[in-house]
Protein backbone atom coordinates (compact mmCIF):
# COMPACT_ATOMS: atom_id res chain seq x y z
CA UNK A 1 0.00 0.00 0.00
CA UNK A 2 0.93 3.33 -0.53
CA UNK A 3 0.83 5.80 2.35
CA UNK A 4 0.30 9.28 2.10
CA UNK A 5 0.72 12.26 4.92
CA UNK A 6 0.32 15.88 3.84
CA UNK A 7 1.37 19.36 5.67
CA UNK A 8 -1.71 19.86 8.31
CA UNK A 9 -2.91 23.39 7.00
CA UNK A 10 -5.19 24.43 10.02
CA UNK A 11 -3.96 27.27 11.60
CA UNK A 12 -1.08 26.84 14.49
CA UNK A 13 -1.50 23.44 13.71
CA UNK A 14 1.97 22.19 14.22
CA UNK A 15 1.42 18.25 14.42
CA UNK A 16 2.32 15.51 11.51
CA UNK A 17 0.40 12.35 11.17
CA UNK A 18 3.58 10.58 10.72
CA UNK A 19 6.45 10.33 12.08
CA UNK A 20 9.78 9.48 10.64
CA UNK A 21 10.16 6.35 12.52
CA UNK A 22 6.70 5.26 11.64
CA UNK A 23 7.08 6.15 8.25
CA UNK A 24 10.46 3.63 8.33
CA UNK A 25 8.10 0.92 10.37
CA UNK A 26 5.43 0.83 7.60
CA UNK A 27 8.22 0.75 4.79
CA UNK A 28 9.64 -2.51 6.42
CA UNK A 29 6.63 -3.74 6.12
CA UNK A 30 6.74 -3.25 2.71
CA UNK A 31 4.75 -0.10 1.81
CA UNK A 32 5.61 2.91 0.34
CA UNK A 33 5.32 6.07 2.24
CA UNK A 34 4.73 9.75 0.79
CA UNK A 35 5.48 12.95 2.82
CA UNK A 36 4.39 16.16 1.78
CA UNK A 37 7.58 18.57 1.82
CA UNK A 38 7.64 20.68 4.98
CA UNK A 39 4.87 18.66 6.70
CA UNK A 40 7.18 17.36 9.93
CA UNK A 41 8.79 20.89 10.51
CA UNK A 42 6.53 22.34 12.80
CA UNK A 43 7.36 19.04 15.13
CA UNK A 44 11.53 19.59 14.50
CA UNK A 45 11.22 16.72 11.65
CA UNK A 46 13.22 17.65 8.46
CA UNK A 47 12.62 16.37 4.92
CA UNK A 48 15.93 14.72 5.40
CA UNK A 49 14.91 12.70 8.22
CA UNK A 50 12.56 11.15 6.52
CA UNK A 51 14.65 10.30 2.98
CA UNK A 52 16.47 8.83 5.80
CA UNK A 53 14.00 6.33 6.56
CA UNK A 54 13.36 5.47 3.09
CA UNK A 55 10.32 8.49 2.52
CA UNK A 56 9.67 10.04 -0.75
CA UNK A 57 9.23 13.85 0.01
CA UNK A 58 6.70 15.26 -2.21
CA UNK A 59 6.03 18.76 -3.41
CA UNK A 60 2.46 19.56 -2.43
CA UNK A 61 -0.94 18.17 -1.12
CA UNK A 62 -2.55 17.47 -4.14
CA UNK A 63 0.62 14.90 -4.94
CA UNK A 64 -0.07 13.43 -1.97
CA UNK A 65 -3.62 13.09 -1.93
CA UNK A 66 -3.63 11.51 -5.48
CA UNK A 67 -0.74 9.15 -5.30
CA UNK A 68 -1.65 7.33 -1.58
CA UNK A 69 -4.00 4.82 -1.21
CA UNK A 70 -4.39 5.45 2.66
CA UNK A 71 -4.27 9.03 3.93
CA UNK A 72 -2.77 9.65 7.59
CA UNK A 73 -3.39 13.10 9.43
CA UNK A 74 -3.49 14.61 12.71
CA UNK A 75 -6.73 16.72 12.20
CA UNK A 76 -9.94 16.70 10.16
CA UNK A 77 -9.51 17.31 6.79
CA UNK A 78 -9.98 21.26 5.61
CA UNK A 79 -12.19 21.87 2.99
CA UNK A 80 -9.51 22.07 0.22
CA UNK A 81 -8.29 18.81 1.19
CA UNK A 82 -11.35 17.14 1.07
CA UNK A 83 -12.17 17.85 -2.14
CA UNK A 84 -8.85 15.54 -3.08
CA UNK A 85 -10.21 12.69 -0.95
CA UNK A 86 -11.64 10.23 -3.66
CA UNK A 87 -13.59 6.50 -3.62
CA UNK A 88 -11.87 3.54 -2.80
CA UNK A 89 -9.43 6.44 -0.32
CA UNK A 90 -9.01 5.42 2.95
CA UNK A 91 -8.90 8.77 5.09
CA UNK A 92 -7.23 8.01 8.87
CA UNK A 93 -7.10 10.80 11.29
CA UNK A 94 -9.11 13.23 14.05
CA UNK A 95 -12.78 13.73 12.68
CA UNK A 96 -14.79 14.98 15.38
CA UNK A 97 -17.84 14.71 12.76
CA UNK A 98 -20.88 15.30 15.72
CA UNK A 99 -20.54 19.01 15.26
CA UNK A 100 -19.42 19.22 11.82
CA UNK A 101 -21.64 18.98 9.69
CA UNK A 102 -20.26 20.37 6.67
CA UNK A 103 -17.13 18.51 6.93
CA UNK A 104 -19.51 15.32 7.73
CA UNK A 105 -20.93 16.14 3.93
CA UNK A 106 -17.76 16.43 2.40
CA UNK A 107 -16.81 13.16 3.20
CA UNK A 108 -19.95 11.12 2.34
CA UNK A 109 -19.55 13.10 -0.77
CA UNK A 110 -16.45 11.79 -1.29
CA UNK A 111 -16.89 8.29 -1.35
CA UNK A 112 -13.64 7.67 0.96
CA UNK A 113 -13.71 5.13 3.64
CA UNK A 114 -13.16 7.52 7.30
CA UNK A 115 -11.44 6.31 10.15
CA UNK A 116 -11.40 8.52 12.81
CA UNK A 117 -8.75 8.23 15.56
CA UNK A 118 -11.23 9.14 18.42
CA UNK A 119 -13.82 6.39 18.11
CA UNK A 120 -11.51 3.25 17.82
CA UNK A 121 -11.86 1.65 21.15
CA UNK A 122 -9.63 -0.73 23.21
CA UNK A 123 -10.70 -4.16 24.95
CA UNK A 124 -11.05 -1.80 28.43
CA UNK A 125 -13.61 0.68 27.08
CA UNK A 126 -11.11 3.13 25.88
CA UNK A 127 -9.91 5.46 23.73
CA UNK A 128 -7.05 4.58 22.90
CA UNK A 129 -5.89 7.19 20.06
CA UNK A 130 -7.37 9.79 21.67
CA UNK A 131 -5.82 9.15 24.82
CA UNK A 132 -2.47 10.70 24.32
CA UNK A 133 -3.66 14.12 23.00
CA UNK A 134 -6.49 13.63 26.06
CA UNK A 135 -3.23 13.34 28.75
CA UNK A 136 -1.25 16.14 26.53
CA UNK A 137 -4.69 18.36 26.45
CA UNK A 138 -5.14 17.44 30.46
CA UNK A 139 -1.48 18.54 31.32
CA UNK A 140 -1.59 21.79 29.16
CA UNK A 141 -5.23 22.98 30.80
CA UNK A 142 -4.06 24.52 33.90
CA UNK A 143 -0.84 25.75 32.38
CA UNK A 144 -3.02 27.70 29.61
CA UNK A 145 -5.55 28.28 32.16
CA UNK A 146 -2.86 30.17 34.51
CA UNK A 147 -1.90 32.24 31.97
CA UNK A 148 -5.48 33.10 31.20
CA UNK A 149 -6.24 34.19 34.98
CA UNK A 150 -3.38 36.85 34.48
CA UNK A 151 -4.51 40.28 34.63
CA UNK A 152 -2.86 41.11 31.46
CA UNK A 153 -5.14 39.08 29.62
CA UNK A 154 -8.45 39.79 31.13
CA UNK A 155 -8.40 37.70 33.99
CA UNK A 156 -8.35 37.74 37.80
CA UNK A 157 -5.06 38.33 38.33
CA UNK A 158 -4.79 35.11 40.72
CA UNK A 159 -1.70 32.98 41.40
CA UNK A 160 -2.14 29.53 40.89
CA UNK A 161 -0.72 28.11 43.71
CA UNK A 162 -0.57 31.56 46.00
CA UNK A 163 1.71 32.68 48.00
CA UNK A 164 3.23 32.37 51.90
CA UNK A 165 0.35 34.30 53.32
CA UNK A 166 -2.32 34.53 50.18
CA UNK A 167 -4.42 30.99 49.67
CA UNK A 168 -3.78 29.41 46.33
CA UNK A 169 -6.51 29.52 43.34
CA UNK A 170 -9.16 27.10 43.34
CA UNK A 171 -9.51 25.09 40.69
CA UNK A 172 -12.63 23.40 39.54
CA UNK A 173 -12.22 19.94 36.64
CA UNK A 174 -15.88 19.29 35.58
CA UNK A 175 -14.74 15.12 34.01
CA UNK A 176 -12.88 12.61 35.81
CA UNK A 177 -11.25 10.26 32.79
CA UNK A 178 -7.91 10.86 31.22
CA UNK A 179 -8.67 14.79 30.40
CA UNK A 180 -9.73 15.52 33.96
CA UNK A 181 -7.69 13.25 35.72
CA UNK A 182 -3.91 14.92 34.43
CA UNK A 183 -5.44 18.07 34.29
CA UNK A 184 -5.88 17.70 38.36
CA UNK A 185 -2.44 16.06 38.94
CA UNK A 186 -1.18 19.42 37.22
CA UNK A 187 -3.21 21.69 39.07
CA UNK A 188 -2.65 20.48 42.20
CA UNK A 189 0.96 20.46 41.44
CA UNK A 190 0.91 23.70 40.86
CA UNK A 191 -0.69 24.46 44.45
CA UNK A 192 -3.92 25.00 43.69
CA UNK A 193 -6.73 24.09 45.39
CA UNK A 194 -8.55 21.34 43.23
CA UNK A 195 -11.73 19.97 43.09
CA UNK A 196 -12.68 17.35 40.26
CA UNK A 197 -16.30 16.02 39.59
CA UNK A 198 -17.37 13.22 37.67
CA UNK A 199 -20.72 11.07 37.18
CA UNK A 200 -19.68 7.89 37.87
CA UNK A 201 -19.67 6.49 41.01
CA UNK A 202 -16.28 3.92 40.71
CA UNK A 203 -14.45 6.73 38.58
CA UNK A 204 -14.93 8.99 41.48
CA UNK A 205 -13.79 6.01 44.31
CA UNK A 206 -11.03 5.28 41.93
CA UNK A 207 -9.76 9.11 41.99
CA UNK A 208 -10.19 8.67 45.93
CA UNK A 209 -8.31 5.77 46.15
CA UNK A 210 -5.67 7.14 43.89
CA UNK A 211 -5.19 10.68 44.64
CA UNK A 212 -6.99 11.66 47.53
CA UNK A 213 -4.15 13.39 49.33
CA UNK A 214 -3.53 15.56 46.05
CA UNK A 215 -7.06 16.64 45.27
CA UNK A 216 -10.70 16.51 45.97
CA UNK A 217 -13.84 15.07 44.32
CA UNK A 218 -17.17 15.34 44.02
CA UNK A 219 -20.54 14.34 42.14
CA UNK A 220 -20.90 15.94 39.19
CA UNK A 221 -24.85 17.21 39.86
CA UNK A 222 -26.20 20.42 38.19
CA UNK A 223 -26.78 21.57 41.23
CA UNK A 224 -23.17 20.79 42.53
CA UNK A 225 -21.78 22.42 39.18
CA UNK A 226 -24.01 25.83 39.78
CA UNK A 227 -23.12 25.65 43.62
CA UNK A 228 -19.08 25.27 42.80
CA UNK A 229 -18.87 27.52 40.14
CA UNK A 230 -19.22 30.53 42.43
CA UNK A 231 -15.89 29.76 43.95
CA UNK A 232 -14.03 28.20 41.17
CA UNK A 233 -10.85 31.01 39.59
CA UNK A 234 -10.52 28.72 36.66
CA UNK A 235 -12.95 25.69 35.86
CA UNK A 236 -11.62 23.09 32.85
CA UNK A 237 -14.20 21.26 31.31
CA UNK A 238 -12.85 17.94 30.75
CA UNK A 239 -16.11 16.17 29.97
CA UNK A 240 -16.19 13.63 26.61
CA UNK A 241 -18.98 11.43 24.90
CA UNK A 242 -17.25 8.78 21.97
CA UNK A 243 -18.26 10.41 18.87
CA UNK A 244 -20.52 12.76 20.28
CA UNK A 245 -21.22 16.44 20.77
CA UNK A 246 -20.10 17.64 24.23
CA UNK A 247 -23.15 18.53 26.65
CA UNK A 248 -23.05 21.93 27.75
CA UNK A 249 -22.55 22.00 31.14
CA UNK A 250 -22.38 25.68 32.26
CA UNK A 251 -24.79 28.58 31.00
CA UNK A 252 -24.76 31.85 29.89
CA UNK A 253 -26.55 32.99 32.76
CA UNK A 254 -24.37 30.97 35.32
CA UNK A 255 -21.22 33.06 34.35
CA UNK A 256 -22.86 36.01 35.87
CA UNK A 257 -23.00 34.42 39.29
CA UNK A 258 -19.16 33.43 38.46
CA UNK A 259 -15.87 35.42 40.14
CA UNK A 260 -15.05 38.22 37.35
CA UNK A 261 -12.25 37.32 35.52
CA UNK A 262 -12.39 33.80 36.55
CA UNK A 263 -10.87 31.44 33.60
CA UNK A 264 -13.58 28.75 31.27
CA UNK A 265 -10.66 25.84 29.30
CA UNK A 266 -12.78 24.10 27.30
CA UNK A 267 -11.28 21.05 26.45
CA UNK A 268 -14.19 19.59 24.79
CA UNK A 269 -14.00 22.42 22.23
CA UNK A 270 -13.00 19.65 19.75
CA UNK A 271 -16.90 18.08 19.97
CA UNK A 272 -18.38 21.30 20.74
CA UNK A 273 -17.70 22.68 23.63
CA UNK A 274 -18.96 22.12 26.80
CA UNK A 275 -19.91 25.34 27.75
CA UNK A 276 -23.21 27.55 25.83
CA UNK A 277 -20.24 31.05 25.25
CA UNK A 278 -17.63 28.26 24.26
CA UNK A 279 -16.54 28.39 20.45
CA UNK A 280 -13.68 27.28 18.65
CA UNK A 281 -9.69 29.58 18.85
CA UNK A 282 -6.56 29.19 17.72
CA UNK A 283 -3.28 29.49 19.47
CA UNK A 284 -2.81 32.65 17.89
CA UNK A 285 -5.67 34.50 19.41
CA UNK A 286 -7.21 31.83 22.09
CA UNK A 287 -8.87 33.64 24.41
CA UNK A 288 -12.28 35.94 24.93
CA UNK A 289 -14.29 37.49 27.50
CA UNK A 290 -18.10 36.55 27.79
CA UNK A 291 -19.79 38.70 30.68
CA UNK A 292 -16.47 39.34 32.13
CA UNK A 293 -15.73 35.57 31.92
CA UNK A 294 -11.91 34.55 30.16
CA UNK A 295 -12.72 31.66 27.96
CA UNK A 296 -9.72 29.31 25.99
CA UNK A 297 -11.16 27.25 23.49
CA UNK A 298 -8.27 26.60 21.34
CA UNK A 299 -9.46 23.48 19.13
CA UNK A 300 -6.08 22.02 18.87
CA UNK A 301 -4.15 22.36 22.41
CA UNK A 302 -1.70 19.77 21.80
CA UNK A 303 -0.25 21.88 18.67
CA UNK A 304 1.30 24.21 21.14
CA UNK A 305 3.74 21.30 22.16
CA UNK A 306 3.75 19.49 18.52
CA UNK A 307 7.19 17.35 18.70
CA UNK A 308 5.61 16.03 22.33
CA UNK A 309 1.97 15.31 20.62
CA UNK A 310 3.14 14.01 17.13
CA UNK A 311 5.10 11.48 19.35
CA UNK A 312 3.05 10.10 21.46
CA UNK A 313 0.13 10.10 19.06
CA UNK A 314 2.63 8.31 16.37
CA UNK A 315 3.08 5.68 19.32
CA UNK A 316 -0.43 5.12 19.96
CA UNK A 317 -1.67 5.11 15.95
CA UNK A 318 1.50 2.79 14.68
CA UNK A 319 -0.07 -0.25 15.43
CA UNK A 320 -3.64 0.87 13.77
CA UNK A 321 -1.92 2.22 10.90
CA UNK A 322 0.24 -0.61 10.26
CA UNK A 323 -3.25 -3.14 10.13
CA UNK A 324 -4.70 -1.19 7.86
CA UNK A 325 -2.06 -1.05 5.68
CA UNK A 326 -1.19 -4.99 5.77
CA UNK A 327 -4.25 -6.00 5.88
CA UNK A 328 -6.39 -3.27 3.84
CA UNK A 329 -8.81 -1.44 5.94
CA UNK A 330 -11.58 -4.19 5.38
CA UNK A 331 -9.94 -7.16 6.78
CA UNK A 332 -8.54 -5.09 9.55
CA UNK A 333 -11.58 -4.19 10.76
CA UNK A 334 -13.18 -7.28 10.13
CA UNK A 335 -10.86 -8.84 12.21
CA UNK A 336 -10.38 -6.28 15.02
CA UNK A 337 -13.92 -4.68 16.32
CA UNK A 338 -11.76 -2.09 17.95
CA UNK A 339 -10.70 -0.62 14.50
CA UNK A 340 -14.08 -1.40 13.08
CA UNK A 341 -15.70 0.96 15.72
CA UNK A 342 -13.42 3.47 14.19
CA UNK A 343 -15.26 3.44 11.19
CA UNK A 344 -17.45 6.81 10.78
CA UNK A 345 -17.65 7.26 7.09
CA UNK A 346 -17.98 4.34 4.02
CA UNK A 347 -18.72 4.81 0.56
CA UNK A 348 -20.88 7.41 0.93
CA UNK A 349 -22.33 6.11 4.19
CA UNK A 350 -22.57 7.26 7.51
CA UNK A 351 -21.31 4.79 10.04
CA UNK A 352 -21.33 5.80 13.92
CA UNK A 353 -24.27 6.23 15.47
CA UNK A 354 -23.23 9.14 17.98
CA UNK A 355 -22.93 10.92 14.96
CA UNK A 356 -25.77 10.23 13.03
CA UNK A 357 -27.58 11.62 15.98
CA UNK A 358 -26.00 14.64 16.70
CA UNK A 359 -26.34 15.07 12.60
CA UNK A 360 -30.23 13.73 12.19
CA UNK A 361 -28.62 12.01 9.66
CA UNK A 362 -29.62 8.28 8.74
CA UNK A 363 -26.88 5.48 9.66
CA UNK A 364 -25.30 2.20 8.52
CA UNK A 365 -24.06 -0.07 11.24
CA UNK A 366 -20.28 -0.78 10.56
CA UNK A 367 -20.75 -4.48 10.40
CA UNK A 368 -23.07 -3.87 7.26
CA UNK A 369 -20.58 -1.52 5.79
CA UNK A 370 -17.94 -4.44 5.21
CA UNK A 371 -20.64 -5.90 3.31
CA UNK A 372 -20.72 -2.86 0.81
Amino acid sequence: MKIGCPKEIKPQEYRVGLTPNAAHEAILHGHSVVVETGAGAGAGFADADYIAAGVSIIGTAAQVFAEADMIVKVKEPQPAERKMLRRGQVLFTYLHLAPDPAQTKDLLASGATCIAYETVTDRTGGLPLLAPMSEVAGRLAPQVGAWTLQKANGGRGVLLGGVPGVGPARVLVIGGGVVGTHAARIAAGMGADVTVLDRSLPRLRYLDDVFGGVFKNSYASAGNIAEMITTADMVIGAVLIPGAAAPKLISRAQLSTMKPGAALVDVAIDQGGCFETSRATTHQDPIYDVDGIMHYCVANMPGAVARTSTIALGNATMPFMLALADKGWRKACEEDAHLLAGLNVHAGHLTYAAVGEALGLPVMTPADALTL
